[in-house]
């Protein structure tokens, strides 16, 4: 009868303990799964959004030459990802591959293209891709 109640009383430490565990890993995942820097491929010239496959590596843009490059916009900090065929704003990111994590130490984590076409809040990319959260709008 007691080993019966030492094998319970065990697996319900066991299953607390997993719980917790769980519940500590998913509430941390929320800021490791995002980016800590998302791409949009751009024209330089006309300073416009592309299509993200117009950019078929990761060449950097140094101010000359023709042709379609990644732009790099930090995740945090509320920017603004134009639409494709809209102006990008060049004091909101870099041309240049981010090296090191806004605010913290260590590499960053990038993540080119995919964001959503229609632009909007670069903060809002969902968990496990890239997109942003649908706003409501009605059609005319």
């Amino acid at each position: 009868m007691t080993e019966q109640r030492r094998r319970m009383r065990s697996a319900g430490i066991t299953l607390g303990l997993t719980a917790l565990v769980a519940a500590s890993l998913t509430g941390c995942s929320n800021d490791d799964d995002q980016p800590d820097y998302a791409a949009i491929c751009v024209d330089p010239q006309t300073q416009e959004r592309t299509d993200d496959g117009n950019c078929k590596d990761e060449r950097e843009y140094h101010g000359s030459g023709a042709g379609f490059f990644w732009f790099y916009m930090a995740t945090r900090g509320g920017g603004l990802v134009p639409p494709i065929g809209g102006r990008y704003n060049t004091g909101q990111g870099t041309f240049t591959t981010p090296s090191t994590r806004p605010g913290a130490s260590g590499s960053p984590t990038i993540k080119r293209g995919g964001l959503d076409t229609k632009g909007g809040d670069i903060g809002k990319i969902s968990r496990g891709g890239f997109g942003k959260a649908g706003k409501g709008g009605s059609g005319g």
